[in-house]
């Protein structure tokens, strides 16, 4: 987060800086803008509200609040918001309900890291009411098995098993005429061929042996494997299904976001996969959970959003996916942050169980 000590309004004083503090706790709550009235009735000190009425207008004037309609109260602005989260945000402990409810629905040890990311994400989404990202990690598992299944003569499925447990497959047309004998070679070759590598290395590998070996294989198996290699490297080569999005439904129902459409593009924008890499860039610029307010970031520049994410690591300490929500700038932060930043720590650890 930022400094708040480059801040415009780090000196202010104890007058303004207790006004500016109840105002935004009280539009966070509350989503509508503050009059001095509302205030002076929040205070300790017991101001008059027009002596508030006066702070409140030397904050305007910082560019910490706005006055969206004349005569009604305040808001806070972009900057104001940002001032109050690295300065006055105070963050509470996860609640133990929350903390249960977060350990028994990723905790076990089953070994599909997907099926387990996939909940994480379901899970930040109900509980946050918000929208949730996760961005998975590439496997970089060393293959252990490779199996081709005919579905019908115009599909087949190539199954990849992994060190680590994790299964994943495509399904491509093959060539005409495939026979089973057929796929039992091409199935054969690539399990002798790719034994112990990763996926990223299978492109390479799969050529260089193809052109060493290809007047021991059948025409039929040659193609296959080129096929299969061919989808399997366009996967390992993209971010395709690494970001996993959950309750896009909380954002587009909640009228608190100004422009449902620009939520959409959003939206269309992350299925698309556009910019994934820089969700990961945006954690790994500071430790622990950041928080973006609307167009501090060009990824989520929407009107009346925020992103909280944060980054989780492998067993080597290394940063390799991150989990995040979604949600209006007027969200209870106080509660959103501490609740992503356990599900990244616990998805943390159970990357690392894996093997991740």
């Amino acid at each position: 987060m930022s400094d708040p000590r480059t801040m415009p309004a780090f000196d202010l004083d104890a007058r303004s800086r207790d006004v500016f503090r109840r105002l935004v706790e009280s539009y966070l709550e509350t989503g509508d803008p503050v009059g001095s009235r509302t205030l002076s009735r929040k205070l300790e000190d017991h101001l008059s509200p027009a002596t508030i009425r006066n702070t409140m207008q030397d904050l305007e004037h910082l560019g910490l609040l706005d006055s969206p309609h004349v005569s009604a109260g305040r808001v806070p602005t972009q900057l104001g918001l940002r001032l109050f989260l690295d300065g006055f945000l105070q963050v509470g402990e996860i609640s133990e309900a929350e903390r249960s409810e977060i350990e028994r629905n990723l905790e076990g040890n089953e070994p599909d890291i997907a099926a387990m990311l996939d909940r994480a994400g379901s899970l930040l989404s109900g509980l946050t009411h918000g929208a949730s990202l996760v961005l998975a990690p590439k496997s970089e598992a060393p293959i252990k098995h490779v199996e081709f299944v005919s579905l019908s003569p115009e599909k087949v499925l190539v199954v990849l098993v992994f060190a680590d447990g994790n299964v994943e497959n495509r399904l491509f047309t093959p060539p005409l005429g495939l026979t089973p004998s057929a796929m039992r070679e091409a199935a054969n070759f690539l399990n002798a061929a790719l034994e112990g590598r990763t996926l990223s290395d299978l492109k390479r590998v799969v050529a260089s042996e193809i052109d060493r070996r290809r007047n021991e294989l059948d025409g039929l198996a040659a193609k296959l494997i080129e096929d299969g290699a061919a989808v399997w490297s366009e996967s390992a080569g993209s971010d395709e299904a690494r970001l996993i999005v959950r309750g896009r439904a909380n954002l587009l129902d909640d009228g608190t976001v100004a422009d449902l459409e620009v939520v959409r593009s959003l939206f269309d924008d992350l299925e698309r996969k556009r910019d994934l890499a820089q969700l990961l860039d945006l954690t790994e610029a500071g430790d622990g959970v950041r928080v973006f307010i609307g167009s501090e970031n060009k990824l989520f520049s929407l009107s009346g959003s925020s992103l909280v994410v944060s980054p989780y690591m492998n067993a080597e300490r290394r940063i390799v996916g991150a989990v995040g929500v979604i949600g209006p700038t007027r969200q209870n932060y106080g509660r959103v942050v501490p609740i992503v930043d356990y599900t990244a720590q616990l998805v943390g650890r159970m990357i690392a169980r894996r093997g991740g």
